[in-house]
């Protein structure tokens, strides 16, 4: 491992003037056929918010501990990123005035490893993941060695940071002021931050709303085994406590090729898209209110689709993936519990659970095939 170079305190107070960029973004009505005609959802564009949705954590969690004397004035702080987080990592340093350590993994794209080091990011790359836990214990395990040989360095830890969530406060404020009534709001789930700082305030609001976390096949947070994933921002293979398990009446875990066919969709007749984790909750959003007509639902779409131009919206990088093959599935197949069987492809379950309460010693789940576009 090569030795970086010292990271040096920023004597600059910051830019507060970026703070006015952050959020208030618009509220648009979603009806592209997903796969199928529905009555339409709607749908936060957080890619029109300047460092995109997570520079609303990145902003909680900096100035949470900027007031607890945690994080010093100038002082580096260090994370690890599939990509969105540093961005809003990046906006953040630069409204407070701190340099921002970001460690990623080889599979970042080339593309965004450029938009961070031009935002002033520093990047450290892992370049093999972990035999348990995968990229995310692997950038975890190299972000420790960043801590240890820098001076002052603050990790917020986004993954069980409660000032993660609590920075999307505004976000439910913004659902709030816009909507006159919400049945259903579908979340994507990561690191958690989002639906857990949106579930508080509008059940509050709407004490009868039916929240549906979406997964990316793959992934462990409810109870599925970890395996490699091809979706970025979407999933985990650890556990953030910042995932709030209780709060989700259903959980729908959504395959890759799922994603792409609905973020092309998208950007075909609405015209805004996004990544990974923007065709995931569209899918499940306009199948949500496709099950339930006159039901309000609600989601939001996290990012634009320039970073995913070689990917998502490469037909090349799609053959080779196998994601343009067969026809994806139009509805979701349906499990009684997370460890009734082992997804790989949309798949929906009522019964959710935290894999870390659930009892010891049950078998592994069995695999089964991923639902045809016929089912």
């Amino acid at each position: 491992m090569t030795t970086a170079p010292p990271v040096h305190r920023s004597h600059t107070a910051g830019n507060p003037d970026l703070l006015p960029l952050l959020g208030r973004t618009p509220l648009a009505r979603i009806q592209a056929d997903l796969p199928h005609p529905h009555p339409g959802f709607w749908a936060k564009l957080e890619c029109l918010s300047a460092g995109g949705m997570k520079a609303r954590a990145a902003m909680s969690m900096l100035s949470g501990a900027r007031r607890r004397g945690e994080l010093r004035p100038g002082a580096p702080v260090v994370e690890s990123t599939s990509g969105t987080m540093g961005i809003g990592l990046a906006f953040a340093g630069q409204a407070l005035g701190h340099p921002v350590i970001l460690v990623g993994d080889c599979e970042l794209e080339p593309s965004m490893r450029q938009l961070l080091r031009t935002y002033g990011a520093r990047l450290e790359l892992v370049d093999r993941p972990a035999p348990r836990g995968g990229w995310q214990a692997a950038r975890i395990a190299r972000l420790r060695e960043v801590l240890a040989r820098t001076d002052d360095a603050y990790w917020p830890d986004q993954y069980n940071n409660p000032d993660n969530p609590a920075g999307y406060l505004s976000l439910a404020a913004e659902l709030i002021g816009r909507l006159d009534h919400l049945d259903v709001l579908v979340c994507s789930v990561g690191t958690g931050g989002h639906s857990a700082g949106l579930v508080g305030p509008l059940r509050r609001r709407w004490p009868r709303l039916k929240v549906i976390g979406v997964d990316s096949v793959g992934s462990a947070i409810f109870g599925q085994p970890a395996r490699p994933r091809l979706m970025r921002g979407l999933g985990s293979s650890i556990h953030p406590r910042n995932v709030r398990h209780e709060a989700f009446d259903e959980v729908h875990w959504v395959g890759a090729a799922e994603a792409v066919d609905a973020c092309r969709r998208l950007a075909r007749s609405s015209f805004v898209s996004g990544g990974w984790s923007t065709g995931a909750v569209a899918l499940v959003s306009a199948w949500a209110a496709g099950a339930a007509p006159g039901a309000v639902v609600a989601t939001v779409f996290p990012d634009g689709p320039h970073r995913y131009l070689g990917t998502v919206y490469d037909d090349d990088f799609c053959r080779a993936h196998g994601l343009t093959a067969t026809a994806p599935a139009t509805r979701p197949l349906e499990i009684p519990h997370p460890r009734a069987a082992e997804a790989s492809g949309w798949t929906r379950c009522r019964t959710v659970v935290d894999p870390l309460a659930a009892p010891r010693g049950e078998a592994p789940a069995p695999h089964i095939p991923a639902p045809g576009g016929a089912v």
